[in-house]
């Protein structure tokens, strides 16, 4: 059952599981498409790619993943997945912290000019 899902410019998320103590979310991010870069106060996140080939930037450097390849987001990191592909990329994001709501987002860079 889906709890959420969630339109974006990039693609979409569902929401699979949103407990006090952490979030899980399916994200789907379309071809040539890319997340905000950003960070979170309140929250730490674990990606692990599912699905395609993902370009991954976290405080400045570029790491690629892929199948089955998983990444840790420490709180306050600067991050954001990148598909610089043909095909889609589909991540499993776990949030741990102690606050998940999607205004602890605080953008530094956004293609689409979203706050």
């Amino acid at each position: 059952m889906m709890l959420e899902i969630g339109e974006r410019p990039w693609g979409k998320y569902f929401v699979l599981a949103d407990e006090p103590h952490y979030k899980l979310k399916r994200i789907e991010v379309n071809p040539g498409q890319k997340l905000s870069y950003q960070y979170h106060h309140k929250r730490q996140e674990q990606w692990t790619i599912i699905e395609g080939d993902a370009t991954i930037i976290l405080d400045d450097k570029e790491i690629k993943l892929s199948y089955g390849e998983s990444i840790f987001i420490p709180l306050r990191s600067k991050h954001r997945i990148m598909n610089l592909s043909e095909k889609p990329v589909v991540f499993i994001e776990v949030q741990t912290g102690t606050y998940f709501g999607e205004d602890d987002i605080v953008r530094l860079e956004d293609e689409y000019d979203r706050e």
